[in-house]
């Protein structure tokens, strides 16, 4: 088991990207905190782990909350005693906007959720890597975090900052025994279409022109094998960049 002994939390856990991580973290012998707004959609993974002999817990989190990020670690530390790895994957997209249509309030959504919970709960954790004298943090990024055309202005500002902060937190702390990576998925079929609303149709008829090169959707399983060798010992020369997982799309850029 490539996690045996390990604690890990996972935001954005109930579905999509962050279940198939959770799923495959706990089947490679990690105890899983499962954090996500849906705490109905964590508990019935964590019946799933716990059904296949593996440890979780699921905790209800909004990662827009500071209170509730601070919880969250915390509840990794009283339950397992300390805490390992850290994925930041939870997020939602926005409505295609480009900048002339958004609006102050869904800017702020977007970075509360996308950028500023990377933020906070990397924070939260750093005192704990620090102590332990290493650490392994995992950002969720995007293609949008590298490219102009995926998604609209504030999602891909938001990602784009996600990629800044993990080259920065790479560095920063890379002497501490912590790492820090960001997995840059391109299409993917999860849920994270439902938080669009009211499509922006000119931002949403430009991002197309890149969309029809995409060469397919992902599968959430593929990115997990990603965000599973992060998380492992085989990634230790593995820090502060952006592994792109979208099957050759942005090769085409």
């Amino acid at each position: 088991m490539k996690l045996a002994g390990k604690v890990a939390i996972v935001t954005g856990a109930a579905s999509g990207m962050g279940k198939a991580i959770s799923v495959l973290y706990a089947k490679e012998g990690a105890k899983v905190i499962l954090a996500d707004l849906n705490s109905e959609g964590a508990e019935a993974v964590v019946d799933e782990i716990v059904s296949n002999g593996g440890t979780a817990k699921a905790v209800k989190v909004n990662v827009a909350e500071l209170t509730d990020i601070e919880t969250m670690i915390d509840t990794a530390v009283s339950e397992y005693g300390t805490l390992d790895i850290l994925v930041n994957n939870a997020g939602i997209m926005d409505s295609m906007e480009p900048v002339g249509d958004i609006t102050d309030e869904k800017w702020d959504l977007i970075f509360d959720i996308n950028t500023k919970s990377v933020m906070r709960a990397t924070r939260k954790a750093m005192p704990i890597f620090l102590e332990k004298g290493k650490g392994v943090i995992i950002n969720t990024a995007s293609t949008g975090g590298l490219n102009g055309a995926h998604a609209g202005a504030a999602y891909g500002a938001s990602k784009h900052a996600v990629v800044g902060l993990t080259k920065n937190t790479g560095f920063m702390y890379a002497e501490k025994g912590i790492r820090c990576n960001a997995i840059a998925p391109g299409g993917v079929e999860t849920n994270i279409g439902s938080s669009i609303k009211n499509i922006n149709e000119f931002g949403a008829s430009r991002t197309q022109r890149a969309h029809a090169v995409m060469p397919r959707m992902g599968q959430p399983e593929e990115i997990a094998t990603v965000a599973l060798f992060l998380a492992s010992d085989e990634s230790s020369f593995v820090n502060g960049t952006v592994i792109t997982a979208d099957g050759g799309w942005t090769a085409a850029f």
